[in-house]
């Protein structure tokens, strides 16, 4: 197949997998679930897992191999400038309102899963199939205790805007906790890229590259940025000019990153911290929601649907270990979290709801496991394994939510927002179910 005619599919793929995915996202709506829940499932539904079974010919002519890299690559610009608008959204001023609490909260569900999912590797070891050979124990340890302590913040959020719990003890300490979750899980992959196939020195080298990228970003570039704030205030909004040097800056620190032998995504979400907030981050995220949202990132989710291949999970054993991964992911994260929240006071009504927000994985497991495979760290076999974990407990999240804390009215003041006031998460949840 020639470039051009590469080029022309594309066009005929990117219609296809926006209809599918806003089909699933109906029926998804139905039974009450978000729009990432339908596009994580329209991934698989496009791939070989079911089109690839029932239609093999449909499936092989629409997304034949040689052109998997222009999805693979047109989704890396929406994956960069997805974990941007979740950077700018980051509230550090929420760990603060709820720092004791929330450190709590966010540690326990970090330490309980990662131990639990380095047990899991541990027993694993001798089971060939999962991992590159050239991973060691320790890789496959850490690796695993990050894939299963993920929290899929930006689900988290939706809910709690959607149920008006934005500004209340409760939802202040799942927004704070889940972040900062989020932030630890980020910061082990990143060190495990780090390390992963590269000698002693170049690892030191890309981790303290990581270190002085953070340090440059939060105390040298944050205050340079403030002046931008002033400026969308003065003209109402974002002209063009200053579009297209936030994303000249941000493509310059996705390289950056990469180049340090971490991942873009990790740049991209630093520099998204360091956004001013107020008129300008509102602006922002109003002007590059609707595109990273609506086009870009349903790109990923298919990639994603396209390397997992539920047909190699085929044996009892497979799927054995695919329960013992769903139970570690479940039980570590939700009962862990619970009995912190529990154990700092937190009434246990609004604790089950916390633990139940926090056991969701979203979109951020997908991007962790996504990175890993191309990686080399892990195989095509436990890939789809952990998407499975992740679908599951993503689908979880919300009836379980639903369940433990009751379906409460929504916020009654939405003009919050809309007078340039930057609730954390709320511009990104509200324009969830606006192309929901």
């Amino acid at each position: 197949m020639s470039t051009s005619q590469i080029g022309i599919l594309f066009f005929l793929q990117l219609a296809c997998i926006l209809l599918i995915c806003r089909l699933v996202g109906l029926l998804a709506r139905k039974i009450g679930q978000p729009q990432v829940v339908a596009e994580m499932i329209a991934g698989v539904v496009l791939g070989p897992s079911l089109l690839g079974l029932f239609l093999p010919g449909v499936q092989k002519a629409l997304f034949p191999a040689v052109s998997t890299s222009v999805i693979y690559s047109v989704s890396q610009v929406g994956l960069v400038l997805y974990m941007f608008l979740v950077g700018i959204e980051f509230e550090v001023r929420l760990v603060r309102q709820q720092s004791t609490r929330a450190i709590a909260v966010s540690l326990a569900g970090i330490l309980m899963p990662c131990v639990l999912g380095a047990l899991l590797a541990l027993g694993l070891a001798n089971q060939a199939g999962l991992f590159s050979p050239q991973v060691v124990l320790w890789q496959r340890m850490l690796f695993m205790g990050a894939a299963i302590s993920i929290t899929a913040f930006p689900m988290l959020a939706r809910i709690i805007v959607e149920r008006g719990l934005a500004g209340t003890p409760m939802g202040t300490l799942a927004l704070a906790a889940g972040s900062l979750d989020d932030a630890i899980a980020w910061t082990f992959l990143a060190i495990l890229l780090a390390i992963f196939n590269k000698n002693g020195l170049t690892a030191l080298f890309a981790v303290g590259g990581i270190i002085g990228y953070i340090l440059v970003v939060t105390l040298g570039l944050r205050p340079l940025l403030k002046p931008l704030n002033r400026r969308v205030e003065r003209e109402g909004k974002i002209s063009a000019p200053v579009l297209a040097f936030i994303l000249i800056l941000l493509l310059l620190c996705a390289w950056l990153t990469d180049t340090f032998g971490t991942y873009a995504i990790f740049g991209a979400f630093i520099l998204g911290t360091a956004m001013p907030r107020g008129p300008f981050s509102f602006h922002l995220l109003k002007t590059l929601e609707p595109l990273v949202l609506s086009l870009l990132l349903p790109l990923f989710f298919v990639y994603s649907g396209l390397n997992t291949r539920l047909d190699l999970v085929n044996t009892p054993l497979l799927w054995g270990i695919t329960g013992l991964i769903l139970l570690g992911a479940l039980g570590g994260k939700w009962v862990a979290c619970w009995l912190a929240a529990r154990f700092v006071k937190v009434p246990n009504r609004e604790a089950l709801a916390i633990a139940s927000l926090m056991n969701a994985r979203g979109l951020i497991e997908l991007i962790l496991l996504n990175i890993c495979l191309q990686r080399g760290l892990i195989t095509t076999r436990l890939f789809t394994m952990l998407v499975f974990m992740a679908i599951v407990t993503t689908l979880m999240a919300y009836p379980l939510f639903e369940l433990v804390y009751g379906r409460l009215r929504k916020s009654t003041n939405p003009e919050r927002h809309e007078q340039g006031e930057t609730a954390p998460t709320l511009a990104l949840a509200r324009t969830s179910e606006e192309i929901a």
